[in-house]
């Protein structure tokens, strides 16, 4: 029954909250005062301490439910998705590229943002298992290594042991990882297993990791962890994530950086791009 909160204990409240999440996915702070009889400062404290566990997420006002990413997007639904965004994350992402350095470039159409600024520097190796990165990089004077691997159609990659193996051989200055789904008590995830290794190997491999994941992904999980936040130089996102989420990062020792979203239309797509702005970032 709603309104019953205040004689509930704080963990069979926290579950009642839960429960509602599930028929509603989104509420309102004013809601849920409503619906558990309890104050404004107590349902702060039950979203707090289920975020904390990675059950639920603040957002502006109220709360919604984590929610669990059973399969990926394909690419080409990637690709016309969150476009802005993930031009904003590449911009800020492009203070960690110097001339000489040797990069890996993960799949993904976040990562692959990147691509037109990686023009800019021209000087540079880039390793990947990306095949569309390898395709608009073909043609320049940027030095290529593809690691090869069982290849995924679906979102145009390589993955699995024998890529792994051959980023495992290599040395690399600036590893740019992606996420379909990561959230501050579960770190980075993924629903394909044959991902984990060759991630994991890239963070072994590379004097700095960065990775790169738009707010629409945080607060989702999957059933196979990749790596704690923590185990990542810096995380760039974009600007939506709520206050209390940043501070929840910031406790936990995860390097935070954010960056505007940008009109589509404003987003570099080859030669063309202008010369990127120095941001604060991993040497």
């Amino acid at each position: 029954m709603a309104g019953d909160g205040g004689a509930l204990i704080p963990e069979q409240r926290r579950e009642r909250l839960l429960g509602l999440l599930e028929r509603e996915i989104v509420l309102s702070v004013r809601q849920l005062t409503d619906l558990l009889g309890v104050s404004h400062m107590t349902v702060r404290r039950d979203i707090a301490t289920l975020e904390a566990e990675g059950r639920a997420v603040s957002v502006a006002g109220g709360v919604r439910a984590a929610g669990r990413v059973r399969a990926e997007p394909s690419y080409a639904v990637k690709a016309v998705t969150d476009v802005g965004l993930k031009a904003a994350i590449a911009r800020q992402a492009a203070a960690h590229l110097r001339p000489g350095a040797t990069l890996f470039l993960d799949a993904g159409t976040t990562v692959g943002a990147l691509v037109p600024h990686l023009l800019e520097v021209g000087d540079l190796t880039v390793v990947t298992n990306d095949f569309t990165t390898l395709a608009r990089l073909m043609d320049t004077e940027i030095a290529l290594v593809h690691v090869g691997g069982r290849v995924e159609s679906r979102n145009r990659s390589s993955v699995g042991r024998l890529a792994a193996a051959t980023l495992g051989s290599l040395n690399v200055d600036v590893a740019f990882l992606s996420a379909s789904s990561w959230d501050g008590a579960r770190g980075v995830t993924t629903p394909s297993e044959s991902k984990i290794e060759l991630k994991q190997t890239a963070l072994r491999v590379t004097s700095a990791a960065v990775l790169l994941a738009d707010t629409t992904k945080y607060g989702t999980f999957s059933v196979h962890r990749v790596a704690a936040l923590e185990d990542f130089d810096e995380v760039i996102t974009d600007d939506g994530l709520d206050d209390s989420i940043r501070q929840d990062l910031a406790e936990r020792g995860v390097r935070l950086t954010t960056a505007a979203a940008e009109p589509a239309e404003s987003v570099p797509s080859g030669r063309s791009a202008q010369p990127v702005e120095a941001a604060q970032g991993v040497p």
